[in-house]
């Protein structure tokens, strides 16, 4: 087992004790545990929130921890599913089949208070710190409770916060009269391009009816907590951060990408992060070691995106269409009889020679870092579009839902480094000749697959160095604890006086 980077370790950081609660879905749940394992790695204590059926799918990343001696604890609390009718083992957001569901499993979520205050208590080291996802704003009753402060950690990034923040201070919802009505994203940094969008591509973090009282809580709880921890770095997008700092008037740290903490020879950390692969890992990685390098396209969409049966059937008749190697993942959520018969009835057969269909979860930032990967068709889930620009591979962008096109706009209008497959909504069903298209767009010679090419791999130098000695994540990672320690020890000078 590859050794864990045990750099920076200092006795100072061993009184920080950092509370992390993520949403219980998986797009929330990785960078929170990769977060963990870099605050560790700088001799930090980290609680680390989970339930059973969420730690049993991180159990090899968990055993990993606990071999390498990083002071990392998961607590794994009782999910009440009984309490709120949801069926047994609904511990996760992409286990929820019924979308009626989703008030019953957020309602649960919330229900995880109590037993998490109780176990905070019993700690012999009291926790210092409270970062808590951005969809879990009663864990920042439990900071206010226990008298310590608290950060905010959004999985998405500054650009998308930024817009998001400005269209609803300007109230601009309520101005447009439909979904489809474009308009220009106010208060972004001067001399950056004009970012226009509509709502329906921009509808906010829960702006549905029926979650306006969840939406209220959400931006109250941002609104007064410490600060907000970005999954992100300054070469990115710094002037975005510093704009959002600004508007939100509190410290944004940004401190990724969190998935380089997993180091480049590291691979049964990497093969396991998430969840257990569907697939053997190492007939995974022998198959793209046969193929040319930059050839193969990645295409995979998430944990919660749902597509069609009909959907599935043209995406892999345009992937087979386009005459490249592929890796395609479908979800088990997504395996219908009518698409395991498609896949049976010939699709499997006719192109066993240069593609692979995982049938669940996939190892993605294992595939993504291979060299035989040129491209990647994706949701535009900040994790996914973070570990494509880490790794250093273009993308072809599919967006979905909540931040995925704003995510898109930073990608292919911002940074350059993908296309888009011009999907106006997730509603419409996208034909083969039109994925096969772009994935020849994508992936065949020319100058713009060259520049796209040559920016996304400077990026990813530039996102390597920032989580170096040195980098801009590293010193704001050092900042944070030190901000943490001085506001402890305030704390304890406070406590003092008043005895």
């Amino acid at each position: 087992m590859p050794p864990v980077n045990m750099v920076a370790r200092t006795s100072s950081n061993e009184n920080a004790h950092f509370v992390l609660v993520p949403l219980m879905t998986q797009g929330h749940i990785i960078p929170m545990v990769d977060m963990a394992r870099l605050l560790a790695e700088r001799g930090a204590v980290v609680t680390l929130v989970t339930t059973p059926i969420n730690a049993s799918r991180i159990k090899i990343t968990m055993d990993i921890v606990h071999l390498s001696g990083l002071p990392i604890r998961f607590p794994e609390l009782r999910f009440p599913c009984d309490v709120v009718g949801l069926p047994l083992g609904c511990e996760n957001l992409d286990l929820i089949t019924d979308r009626s569901h989703f008030h019953s499993f957020f309602k649960a979520t919330s229900l995880l208070r109590e037993p998490l205050l109780v176990y905070l208590r019993e700690q012999q080291r009291p926790p210092s710190y409270v970062f808590f996802d951005v969809c879990t704003p009663w864990a920042a009753d439990i900071a206010r409770e226990l008298n310590i402060p608290r950060m905010v950690f959004h999985g998405y990034l500054a650009f998308s916060l930024l817009c998001l923040h400005n269209i609803r201070q300007h109230n601009l919802y309520k101005q447009v009269t439909s979904n489809n009505e474009a308009f220009n994203v106010p208060g972004l940094p001067q001399d950056h391009q004009v970012i226009q969008v509509t709502k329906a591509k921009a509808p906010g973090i829960f702006n549905s009816p029926g979650w306006e009282k969840f939406h209220d809580e959400i931006i109250e709880a941002e609104m007064n907590a410490d600060g907000v921890i970005l999954n992100s770095f300054h070469d990115l997008e710094s002037p975005y951060v510093e704009a959002y700092e600004q508007a939100l008037g509190a410290k944004a740290w940004a401190v990724g990408p969190f998935s380089l903490c997993l180091k480049d020879d590291d691979f049964i950390s990497k093969a396991a992060r998430g969840n257990k692969a569907s697939i053997d890992e190492q007939q995974c990685l022998s198959w793209l070691d046969t193929m040319e390098i930059g050839s193969v396209i990645h295409a995979s969409f998430g944990s919660i995106t749902h597509m069609s049966p009909a959907q599935l059937i043209e995406i892999g008749t345009g992937l087979e269409e386009s005459g490249h190697p592929f890796i395609w993942v479908i979800k088990k959520s997504e395996m219908s009889p009518e698409v395991e018969q498609w896949l049976k009835e010939g699709f499997e057969e006719r192109v066993k020679s240069r593609g692979v269909v995982v049938k669940g979860w996939a190892p993605q930032l294992m595939i993504l870092s291979h060299p035989a990967v040129g491209g990647f068709m994706t949701h535009c889930g900040w994790n996914s579009v973070l570990e494509a620009v880490s790794i250093g591979v273009q993308m072809l962008t599919w967006p979905h839902f909540a931040d995925q096109f704003l995510n898109e706009k930073l990608v292919v209008d911002v940074l350059k480094i993908g296309i888009t497959m011009g999907i106006e909504t997730g509603m419409v069903l996208v034909k083969s000749d039109k994925v096969e298209m772009s994935v020849r767009c994508l992936m065949d010679q020319g100058d713009g697959r060259l520049e796209r090419r040559w920016r996304v791999k400077e990026l990813s130098r530039m996102a390597r160095k920032a989580m170096e000695g040195g980098g801009s994540s590293y010193e704001n990672t050092t900042l944070l604890i030190e901000h943490v320690l001085v506001m402890q020890n305030e704390k304890k000078v406070l406590q003092g006086n008043k005895l």
